[in-house]
């Protein structure tokens, strides 16, 4: 029976388990078979390969004959490979596994052979580095690019190609996010009043008036229901029930999660006009083809509907408008109206509280307001236990009002 075990490098964190799995230590054997007594390196980190060495040594007539296969040099192209079959396999969302074939095999890959890079162990701090400066996406979109770019070279170490990410000294891309937007009430108002005059003196090919109220009614659906776009156009008519509940999503424990829609939503909702394509099953989707394709169809209209609204900010400048602020308004209104953020992130369906607190908490007046209550609370109770003293006690008589630490959020709300 032979035994696998790390010999761990004297950097390794976990020096003291030599059974300990993910760490790109070197594996050895351990064990007798065959009655002969085996001890040696496998001369592979990788925990799974080391058990498939092990049982060719176990079925080997002389085991101390049976070498140990050195493993070839992992290619580019080879981790590459395998790393968006392992993508594939974890059910990842098609859109993010677009994201990943476009980074890894249509740049990466192109990139490394344009440097002359063959093998992964090639790869160190400057090549990444120099991977970095070529790509022009903003921001947000770089950081996001590394991040997958660091997940990458971890499967490979996991695997056992590399005992270090290149990446590990990579400074990290820092992302100043602006606030997130939303419409006012008045703003909002503005939108439904622009979906009437929509497509005055432009030609369709089916009834203006139709035209416009079918984008007034997923304007409607977008702001009273929180959903991103794509949810919106591909909703199904069964989602809406007979009591204007609307079915957002099953959660985790199994309970699903609904939101009430105004009567009128609803009824706008369930007396849409057809479209050029009409499906009995959606409100907005023929059905067929790729529902990124519909979305950049009604994208190319709110761009025609902001257009015409033409919202303005304080300064006079045209405010950038998208169909993500409807779902940022539903957010913002109801913190406002002082909905708990927690019910709030439910309605949305985050998969954490915190990726709501980050995105809305500047728009939570109720909150402020309440840590402004709790710390005078706290002062009125730190003033009933601490002991007096006489001048203390001699003035006790006179009551003077508490400073005032309060914080507005009024600034932040205005040039939102």
């Amino acid at each position: 029976m032979l035994t696998l075990y790390r010999r761990h490098l004297k950097r390794c964190s976990k020096v003291g388990d030599r059974y300990w799995k993910r760490c790109s230590c070197p594996m050895w054997v351990e064990g007798t078979a065959n009655g002969t007594y085996v001890r040696r390196s496998l001369q592979t980190a990788s925990w799974e390969r080391a058990q498939l060495l092990a049982h060719e040594i176990e079925a080997a007539g002389d085991p101390k004959a049976a070498p140990a296969k050195k493993e070839e040099p992992v290619t580019i192209e080879q981790a590459v490979k395998e790393y968006l079959a392992d993508a594939r396999a974890r059910d990842l969302a098609e859109s993010t596994l677009r994201k990943l074939e476009t980074i890894f095999r249509k740049q990466f890959l192109k990139w490394a052979k344009s440097e002359g890079y063959s093998l992964l162990r090639e790869l160190d701090l400057r090549a990444v580095q120099a991977f970095r400066a070529t790509w022009e996406d903003g921001g947000l979109a770089k950081k996001k690019k590394q991040e997958r770019l660091t997940g990458f070279f971890w499967f490979c170490i996991r695997a056992g190609w590399i005992t270090q990410s290149p990446t590990l000294n990579l400074k990290r891309i820092t992302v100043q996010q602006t606030p997130t937007d939303y419409f006012p009430r008045e703003e909002y108002n503005k939108m439904l009043e622009a979906t009437y005059r929509l497509d005055h003196g432009r030609d369709r090919g089916y009834d203006i008036e139709k035209r416009g109220q079918r984008i007034r009614a997923l304007v409607q659906l977008l702001r009273w229901s929180g959903l991103r776009i794509r949810d919106a156009v591909t909703l199904e008519k069964t989602r809406l029930q007979p009591n204007d509940d609307l079915f957002l999503y099953q959660a985790k424990t199994g309970v699903p999660v609904y939101v009430p829609l105004p009567h009128e939503v609803a009824e706008d909702l369930r007396n849409i006009p057809p479209g050029p394509k009409p499906n009995p099953r959606y409100f907005f989707w023929s059905g067929n083809g790729d529902p990124k394709s519909v979305v950049a169809d009604w994208q190319r209209s709110f761009r025609r509907l902001f257009e015409v609204a033409g919202l303005e900010t304080p300064d006079g400048e045209r405010k950038r408008c998208f169909p993500h602020m409807f779902r940022d308004t539903f957010a913002v209104e109801m913190l406002l109206a002082g909905v708990p953020i927690d019910q709030v992130s439910i309605l949305l369906g985050h998969k954490s509280v915190k990726i709501t607190e980050r995105h809305y908490a500047p728009f939570v007046k109720a909150r402020q307001e309440q840590l402004t209550a709790s710390v005078r609370q706290a002062w009125q109770e730190m003033e009933s236990e601490r002991p007096r003293s006489r001048k203390t006690a001699r003035s006790a008589g006179s009551t003077g009002p508490l400073p005032t630490l309060v914080y507005s959020n009024e600034n932040t709300l205005r040039n939102a």
